[in-house]
């Protein structure tokens, strides 16, 4: 970097971005300016460079042209208070801080990151698994064609993709402002980073920094800015370790149903958990009243007009009693489905010791579990020896004395969603497993996944550190404190259940036909109209399959971003399907 520009840069730090300075710099430097003021389309909607407006008015009027679907964003305001002036039923100030990054202050990490690549978004494959993964993340889809074309300064999509797996597992935006306005502080901004929930590598989201880091001080440029939520503490520190410092400037929005909670604030359904906020959110864009009962336990009261469904999260006043005590009672689900002639996994009672032992050595291999559970609790899978039969259902009975032995069946967990008798959703559940690092224990791996998946699902799913992940760990030959080796991968539980980190896998493209068939029918037989049916299956596109369990409250926003809340809504209120 020349002397001059690293003493315009000491200069300028601590300056808030404003019109007037830009023009000054303009003249400064002899550099031709923009001949109106900057927007540029993102694919999800605009952002608008707020120091390149002379006119208030201007920029409110411009913000009041967002297009329906899109969102959005004028950056670097100086005087949001004049913009707001101007529609203040209209805009907001959005609550988000914005942090920049001079690249004088960057430090390279230490160690690269292995088992995944960065690479620019090329393909629709590529573009789907964006969208995926930001639907999956509660933020807008990109239109690739509404992009302003990069040579005009729009904007770079990049993707971190798996190396062993293919999965796009992280995704990030950026824009140089040279190009876009010839910014004469040569400076750039990053945009729509995300990781997917159920990556299990670690350092995703720093690597993508980083990359778009090293991108621009490779062309010259001389900061990166970027906008990030007040209260996104994990972020922030991210940021903070990196480098970044804030950035005394604004950003104003247009109030739109995306933005609500922003200019609105938590309501009270902000302490729902994420499988009762996706039907709130549903349900409040069609304008059906919410009274929240009991935040803490998911119970919510849906109403329009003359009809009224209470709701615990996807259980509702559609399913009966008597549909809830079949999928809860695990024996009365086996004989319900045994007489609609699903396939099923042998099945007995434990008794006593002698009894058990003998279902094992009929089968083999036997999974043990509470008659009455659920979220995996109690279960074991896999079982060969009749010392870890009698354990596991000594742990079962801490959570119903009644404990089944089911013959053990190899394959993938998938998980499909009945709504209204209809498929909607179908994905493969993975258990929680770590990826070697050669440096950390395992336990320490898994503590680390533990905090990334509690974070992506709002608490949801963690790993727990308990009897039955030391027994998946020592099946391995290991033990908590082990080290991995580099890209090493190692399952640390047995069931895929998501509430003990498992991940999932949409597959409802993919789904065979007699698989579906047979969700519907057991959907049917035990006439419940919203339900979660787990199946052992070679693939989702064989027709081959072993029925395990029925789930009378399945988790929706595990399925995004396929529309499980938007049939669930459907089905409780016809009526309201054109609303929103």
């Amino acid at each position: 970097m020349q002397k001059s520009q690293a003493y315009g840069q000491r200069l300028l730090r601590g300056q808030s971005p404003t019109y007037q300075r830009l023009q000054a710099r303009f003249a400064e430097d002899g550099q031709s300016e923009p001949s109106g003021p900057v927007t540029l389309n993102c694919g999800w909607g605009r952002i608008l460079i707020g120091h390149t407006y002379a006119d208030p008015a201007r920029l409110a009027a411009d913000l009041l042209n967002e297009q329906a679907g899109e969102r959005d964003i004028a950056l670097y305001v100086a005087a949001p208070h004049q913009v707001l002036a101007h529609a203040p039923q209209q805009l907001f100030l959005d609550p988000s801080d914005t942090l920049r990054i001079w690249f004088t202050d960057y430090r390279p990490a230490r160690k690269s990151v292995r088992g995944f690549g960065v690479r620019r978004a090329q393909n629709d494959a590529d573009w789907q698994a964006i969208n995926g993964l930001y639907q999956s993340r509660g933020m807008m889809p990109v239109d690739p064609e509404r992009c302003t074309p990069r040579e005009e300064g729009g904007p770079v999509y990049w993707i971190a993709e798996d190396e062993s797996s293919g999965q796009i597992i992280g995704s990030v935006m950026g824009i140089d402002h040279h190009k876009a306005f010839n910014d004469p502080e040569h400076g750039s901004s990053l945009w729509c980073l995300a990781v997917s929930p159920s990556c299990p590598r670690p350092g995703v989201g720093e690597a993508l920094v980083r990359h778009l880091i090293e991108h621009f001080m490779s062309r010259g440029l001389a900061y990166l800015d970027l906008s990030v939520l007040h209260d996104n503490q994990q972020a922030k520190a991210l940021y903070a370790k990196l480098g970044f410092r804030d950035l005394p400037t604004f950003t104003v929005k247009r109030k739109n149903s995306f933005n609500q909670p922003l200019f609105l604030g938590p309501g009270p359904e902000a302490t729902l958990n994420p499988y009762a906020r996706i039907i709130v959110d549903e349900a409040r864009r069609r304008g059906i009243e919410i009274v929240i009962d009991d935040a803490e336990a998911g119970l919510f009261t849906l109403t329009q007009g003359g009809r009224r469904v209470r709701c615990r999260e996807s259980l509702s006043d559609l399913t009966s009693a008597v549909s809830m005590t079949l999928c809860q009672d695990k024996q009365l689900t086996h004989r319900t489905l045994a007489r609609a002639g699903i396939r099923l996994p042998a099945q007995q009672l434990a008794g006593n010791a002698a009894d058990n032992a003998a279902f094992l050595a009929e089968h083999g291999s036997v999974v043990v579990k509470p008659v009455d559970g659920e979220q995996g609790q109690g279960v074991a899978v896999d079982l060969r020896s009749a010392e870890d039969v009698e354990e596991a259902i000594r742990r079962a009975r801490q959570f119903d004395s009644r404990v089944l032995l089911e013959s053990f069946h190899p394959g993938l967990d998938l998980r499909i969603v009945v709504i209204g008798y209809e498929v909607v959703a179908a994905a493969i559940r993975r258990p929680a497993e770590v990826i070697g690092d050669g440096r950390n224990s395992i336990g320490a791996l898994i503590e680390a996944q533990s905090r990334r998946r509690q974070a992506a699902t709002g608490g949801e799913s963690r790993i727990p550190l308990d009897d039955e992940t030391l027994r998946c760990v020592r099946d391995a030959g290991l033990e908590f404190d082990s080290v991995l080796e580099q890209g090493m991968r190692l399952a640390v539980r047995r069931t895929a259940n998501l509430h003990t980190g498992g991940t999932l896998e949409d597959v409802t493209a993919q789904l065979h036909p007699e698989l579906a068939e047979a969700a519907v029918r057991a959907a049917r037989a035990l006439d419940i109209p919203v339900v979660g049916l787990d199946l052992l299956v070679s693939a989702a596109d064989s027709a081959d399959y072993v029925f395990i369990e029925a789930n009378e409250r399945v988790g929706l926003a595990n399925h995004q971003p396929q529309p499980t809340a938007e049939r669930f809504i459907d089905l409780l209120f016809p009526l309201s399907q054109n609303a929103g």
